[in-house]
C-alpha cells in the first residue's frame, strides 16, 4: 500500500483527483459487497427455516399467521392472504354452511400474485448490485485515464529539459501512470467476483421461491380446489 501512497503524494492535484476517485469506489464497493452478502446468507437461512415450518404445517397450510422477514416468508403472506380472501368470496356466494373451495380462475390468480411477489423479492435482493457492475467497468477507466494523464506529465517534462525538478516530475508521473492502472484492475477484479457470486446466488434463490411457490400452491390446491366433473 505504501506504493501507492507515495504515487498519490508525487501526483499533480490532477492525478491526486484520480487517486481519492479510485480509492472512493474501492471503498463503496466493498461496503456493498459486505452488506448485499451478510443480508443475503440472513435471508437464506430465514427463508430455510420458513419453509421447514410450512411444511411441517402443511396439512394446515393458511393457519401460519406470524409473519416472516424471509422472500418464502413474504411470498405465502401474499398467497396466504389472496387464498383467504378467495375462500371468503366464494362462502359468500355459495351460502353460509356450504363447502367453499377454490375455482381453476382462482388458482391461476393465486399463482400470478405469486410471481409478482417473487418478482418483487428478486427486485429487493438485486437492489444496490448495480454498483458493483459499475465499479467493475470505472475503476478500470480511471485506472487507464491515470495512467495517459502520468504518460503526459513525464512527456511534458522529458521535453522541457533534464533538470533535478524535472527528473522528480518525470519519475512521479511515470509512477503514477503505472499506480492508477494497478490500482484499477485491484478494485475491479473483487467487484467482478463479488457481482458474479451474489448474482447467482440470487439467481437460485429465484429458483428455490419458485419451488417453494408452486408446493405452497399445490398444497393449497389439493386441499381447497373445487373438483371439476
Amino acid at each position: 500500500m505504501g506504493i501507492f501512497f507515495n504515487a498519490y503524494a508525487e501526483s499533480d492535484l490532477f492525478g491526486k483527483l484520480i487517486f481519492i476517485a479510485l480509492y472512493a469506489l474501492s471503498i463503496v464497493s466493498w461496503i456493498v459487497i459486505i452488506q448485499k452478502s451478510v443480508a443475503i446468507f440472513k435471508l437464506q437461512r430465514l427463508s430455510n427455516g420458513f419453509e421447514k415450518r410450512v411444511m411441517k404445517n402443511r396439512g394446515r397450510i393458511l393457519d401460519l399467521a406470524s409473519k416472516s422477514a424471509s422472500p418464502f416468508g413474504q411470498i405465502y403472506w401474499v398467497m396466504r392472504e389472496k387464498a383467504l380472501a378467495l375462500l371468503g368470496k366464494n362462502r359468500h356466494f355459495s351460502g353460509e354452511g356450504n363447502p367453499t373451495f377454490l375455482s381453476r380462475s382462482d388458482m391461476e390468480f393465486l399463482e400470478m400474485q405469486m410471481g409478482a411477489a417473487m418478482e418483487r423479492e428478486v427486485k429487493g435482493l438485486e437492489k444496490n448490485l448495480f454498483v458493483l457492475s459499475t465499479v467493475v467497468s470505472l475503476a478500470p477507466f480511471l485506472g487507464i485515464l491515470g495512467t495517459v494523464w502520468g504518460i503526459l506529465i513525464a512527456l511534458f517534462e522529458m521535453q522541457g529539459g533534464s533538470s533535478l525538478h524535472s527528473s522528480s516530475v518525470i519519475m512521479g508521473g511515470l509512477s503514477m501512470a503505472l499506480a492508477t492502472t494497478v490500482l484499477g484492475l485491484v478494485i475491479a477484479i473483487p467487484a467482478l467476483i463479488a457481482h458474479n457470486y451474489l448474482r447467482n446466488m440470487i439467481r437460485n434463490m429465484h429458483r428455490e421461491m419458485h419451488e417453494f411457490g408452486n408446493e405452497v400452491l399445490g398444497v393449497i390446491e389439493l386441499q381447497f380446489r373445487k373438483v371439476e366433473l
